[in-house]
């Protein structure tokens, strides 16, 4: 028996259509941070390329009361991993974006949730008897890391490519409000005048995969990645229309940084506060000030010193702080308002 419901839509009169079948998908996106490197999780997929893919399965109502207890069943059971806070980021619809769909299947409609936590020993073990693996989230966006200065492929290839792809007649303007492909590429990539901004990194993936730069576009039969070729992809691909979920959540978790007190979510809890700038400098892919960022911290009140020194990178003693919960009672959006250099 299928769990997919049936739906009509609005159409053209007299026509006849068909109602049309959805099932309804749950999508992870597990977030950690370790030695100045931001992990995504990912699991085996039964797909024809092999690819990883981010934690998932179909929602079910006669087994899950709800998404969120659908969605941590299923990371349960493919990771071993009990998550804690999660929170939802978008509902993925797209036509085609489940690529082993096959004709009389139902169309599949995925919520994503992004969750964050932290790597242990154990939650290590666990992973490795399940197949499951930390991913640098890097690999599947290597242009989004600025930390050593501007990535090379963005004027090696991305650039010259997104130049003549702004060129060519652009048919979806109006999905844009108007914006043409142009004033798009320029927007997402900071180009001209305009400024890197580090939150549209799904901006950036959409420009590229509509580009045919995107190992997904090749796979999906997109005219401009047919053109390419066998032309090498940027960054590694995911399963479905995965990279897109996980855009999405670096979109979100990028621009929460700085209203939520979110990165607090990713560290031990005790830290010191270059541990603290270095997880927020992996998660934005952008350097910091060091005494800016630390005035910030502490006239925020967002840390309290515990009493106690960490000599772990081998020089001074270095003062060790925790997050000051009640700052969450004392303002309603306690987060880092950082500069990126």
């Amino acid at each position: 028996m299928s769990n997919a419901v049936k739906t009509g839509s609005a159409a053209p009169e007299g026509a006849d259509m068909e109602p049309v079948e959805l099932g309804i998908g749950l999508n992870a996106v597990i977030v950690s941070v370790k030695d100045k490197v931001p992990f995504v999780l990912t699991v085996p997929q039964r797909v024809p390329d092999e690819l990883s893919g981010l934690p998932s399965g179909p929602f079910d109502p006669r087994v899950h009361r709800t998404f969120e207890l659908g969605l941590r069943a299923f990371v349960e059971e493919q990771t071993a991993l009990h998550i804690g806070h999660v929170e939802q980021l978008y509902t993925f619809g797209d036509r085609g974006r489940y690529s082993l769909a096959k004709a009389g299947e139902p169309h599949m409609v995925s919520v994503g949730y992004l969750a964050l936590t932290r790597q242990t020993p154990e939650s290590e073990r666990l992973l490795a008897r399940q197949g499951a693996r930390w991913r640098p989230w890097y690999d599947f966006f290597p242009w989004e890391d600025w930390r050593g200065g501007q990535p090379k492929m963005l004027e090696e290839i991305i650039h010259p490519s997104m130049e003549a792809f702004s060129r060519t007649p652009d048919e979806d303007a109006r999905t844009y409000q108007e914006l043409s492909r142009k004033d798009r590429y320029q927007l997402a990539f900071g180009v001209g005048s305009l400024k890197w901004d580090e939150e549209r990194v799904l901006d950036r993936y959409e420009l590229l995969y509509g580009s045919g730069l995107m190992y997904e576009a090749l796979r999906d039969g997109q005219p401009t990645a047919l053109e390419r070729g066998t032309q090498p992809a940027l960054g590694e691909g995911l399963a479905h229309d995965h990279r897109r979920i996980l855009a999405t959540a670096l979109s979100r978790l990028r621009a929460k940084l700085k209203y939520r007190p979110v990165v607090f979510e990713l560290m031990p809890p005790e830290f010191t506060l270059t541990d603290l700038q270095q997880t927020v400098e992996a998660i934005s892919g952008r350097h910091l000030h060091k005494q800016n960022f630390r005035r910030l911290v502490e006239t925020g009140q967002l840390v309290e010193q515990t009493g106690r020194t960490s000599t772990a990178t081998g020089g001074r003693p270095a003062a060790l702080y925790r997050f000051r919960r009640d700052i969450l009672k004392e303002r309603p959006a306690p987060g880092l308002r950082v500069s990126l250099l």
